[in-house]
């Protein structure tokens, strides 16, 4: 199928000689944006001897470990140790070869660290079985163990026989290395001082394998087409297969694939074991409650520092609830958030000046380049105290940090924003005894594209993108205020509040977010355009978004069709924002009813197992978004006072 216009793009990985990997098999080092060259590597090489260790865990199984100790270690001088635990290979292999980055910065490398990398237990040259996410167990035996116990072993095995550390350990990790840090932090190990998860999965439900059920199509079948193939034995191979799609364009991928129960027999022939788990567990069943790690984030001993991005396609849920969990669980913990505008890992890997439609001023990516390594110089060397607010947040719109007393920010008002008839939203709820709604027709066959892109990856600059490519689309509902008449900051968390009804018996319901700019900028030209410079009068940026797969709206673990013609509340929670719609601006509302290839199609026709659901299953169907005095939609947002010139 044709794309609606999307334009070309190029996917950006992130290298796999850093630490910071996005959740997918990168690609080989020598092939990788940004990847290792002679230079980076003999720097690298001039500053730290390599070691290479088979450490063992409590059951025997025993994973390997590389670690790199500063050259100018005397025998007197000592060195805390910094730890990441990886799934994703701690390549290269062999003690003549380097990596080419071994820090979040070069900083981190010129101020001294030992640095350690571990293969998880069942990946790469570890032994033992891997299990994704895997849970944290009740320990009943001395040999029972879970990514907890094993950095706990790590840590002991380490700080006893490597030379020169100071008996100090930090331990840090982006995406599913943040999982591991997460999960590290839980082993209570007293050396384990300092610990930093960024874009941490803290529920695999809800990080990068669902959004509010509704199955995030691409990212899952990119990302297990090459990491959920078997290792049956260890292994120091650093290719990586990628699949081949045949065309450049995911969306016409994927509606060529038709169900999803194509996937494994048309593709993955039965060999991607975790596939098979995601498809057999459609709800929030048991398999899915036992990868929830915030609730074992308590007892926590060591210093805390999350890291996440606004725009963070696969893990914006992780690291905000990631936070409050620490926070809730663990009074008296150092517990800081920070949140960036930023990409997935895009504080490591980006300036963070840009991304997509949205610019932001200056390289935002440097503010945190600077924090963390104050961070562990204090927790690990006994350096001065860092400055680190309880929340330094960026405010999108604004373009600027804050340094916040807490997350969400205090002194919140809660608003509703209602949506009007002909296309209004106004803090005014409707009134009047007639029934009013807007009615769009959802067709299956006709899905609305997330992004203008080309691609057969996920877009990272979705999150961020000019949303005029659907908004006249006849399946897409706008609902907009009239232009600001002074500055709006919205911040914390969003809570979506539909009154919806659909002549099938199942429907998705996405909700977007958009800061609308006003008309031509005043003084911009064809000299401007000639120049690259960007006209972005009317430009509709998208702010947030968030799908709804309505099945689940009583209950995720019990889903139910919907009675068709009846009208039904549909209630969920937005992930947080800190966003300023500038005077002049519009607050628009979109609402539809697919995103795709990001989110499967719903066949709006109730099968028990939508990954099970039939050609035949899916329908057209009409639905409606009610805006009267009886089913008052909405959205609910927390408004933050404006500050005079004087910060009050």
């Amino acid at each position: 199928m044709s794309p609606v216009s999307r334009s070309l793009a190029a996917l950006l990985w992130l290298s796999l000689a850093s630490p910071a990997v996005a959740q997918t098999p990168p690609p080989p080092p020598s092939k990788a944006p940004g990847a290792s060259t002679p230079e980076r590597t003999e720097r690298i090489r001039s500053r730290y001897t390599k070691f290479e260790y088979r450490i063992p865990m409590r059951d025997g199984v025993k994973l390997f470990t590389s670690v790199y100790i500063p050259v100018d270690a005397s025998p007197t001088k000592r060195y805390p140790i910094l730890l990441v635990r990886t799934p994703y290979s701690v390549a290269p292999y062999g003690l003549d070869r380097y990596k080419a980055q071994l820090g979040p910065s070069e900083a981190f490398e010129k101020e001294g660290f030992i640095f350690v990398f571990q293969d998880v237990r069942g990946r790469l040259m570890s032994e033992g079985d891997f299990v994704n996410v895997r849970p944290i167990n009740p320990k009943k035996g001395a040999k029972d163990t879970d990514e907890s116990t094993d950095t706990f072993d790590t840590i002991d095995w380490l700080v006893a026989r490597v030379p020169n550390n100071n008996g100090k350990v930090g331990q840090w990790g982006i995406s599913y290395p943040g999982f591991y840090a997460s999960a590290g932090a839980i082993s209570g190990h007293p050396a384990l001082k300092a610990v930093s998860p960024q874009a941490p999965i803290a529920d695999w439900f809800w990080d990068d394998m669902h959004r509010h059920g509704a199955f995030n199509l691409s990212l899952a079948f990119n990302f297990f087409s090459g990491f959920g193939k078997p290792r049956p034995k260890p292994t120091d191979s650093e290719d990586w297969s990628r699949f081949e799609y045949g065309t450049p364009d995911g969306y016409e991928f994927f509606m060529d694939l038709g169900p999803l129960s194509n996937a494994d027999t048309k593709h993955f022939k039965g060999d991607v074991a975790f596939w098979k788990d995601v498809t057999a567990h459609p709800n929030y069943d048991a398999f899915w409650q036992a990868r929830n790690l915030l609730p074992h984030l308590k007892g926590l001993k060591a210093a805390m520092l999350v890291v996440g991005g606004w725009y963070d396609t696969e893990d914006l849920y992780g690291p905000l609830r990631t936070y409050a969990a620490i926070e809730k669980q663990n009074p008296g913990v150092a517990n800081t958030l920070v949140m960036g505008p930023w990409q997935h890992g895009g504080w490591v890997g980006t300036e963070g000046s840009e991304l997509g439609d949205a610019e932001f001023g200056f390289n935002t990516s440097d503010t945190y380049q600077e924090l963390g390594l104050a961070f562990f110089k204090q927790h690990l060397k006994g350096g001065e105290k860092a400055a680190v607010p309880e929340a330094l947040v960026f405010e999108t719109g604004a373009n600027r940090w804050r340094q916040l007393e807490s997350w969400p920010p205090k002194g919140l008002r809660e608003t509703r924003l209602f949506f009007q008839p002909k296309g209004g939203l106004s803090q005014q709820a409707p009134t009047g005894t007639t029934e009013s709604f807007a009615e769009y027709i959802s067709d299956p066959a006709k899905p609305v594209p997330y992004t203008q892109e080309i691609t057969t990856r996920w877009s990272k600059n979705y999150m961020a993108e000019d949303q005029r490519f659907v908004a006249s689309r006849p399946d897409v509902l706008v609902f907009e205020t009239e232009p600001l008449e002074q500055d709006l900051t919205l911040a914390g968390p969003l809570e979506a509040d539909l009154w919806v009804s659909t002549t099938g018996s199942d429907a998705d319901w996405v909700v977007k977010l958009v800061d609308v700019n006003p008309g031509k900028p005043r003084g911009w030209s064809r000299a401007d355009a000639e120049k690259g410079e960007k006209n972005r009068g009317g430009q509709q940026t998208l702010v947030r978004g968030e799908p709804f797969r309505g099945r689940f709206r009583d209950s995720y673990s019990e889903p139910k069709a919907f009675k068709p013609g009846e009208v039904s509340k549909v209630r969920f929670a937005i992930n947080d924002v800190f966003h300023t719609f500038q005077k002049g601006h519009r607050v628009m509302i979109q609402v539809q009813s697919s995103w795709f290839p990001f989110i499967d199609r719903n066949p709006q026709t109730y099968v028990p197992n939508i990954f099970e659901a039939k050609e035949t299953d899916f329908t057209r169907s009409f639905h409606r978004v009610y805006h009267s005095a009886a089913h008052p939609s909405s959205i609910k947002v927390g408004v933050l006072p404006a500050l005079d010139a004087q910060g009050n």
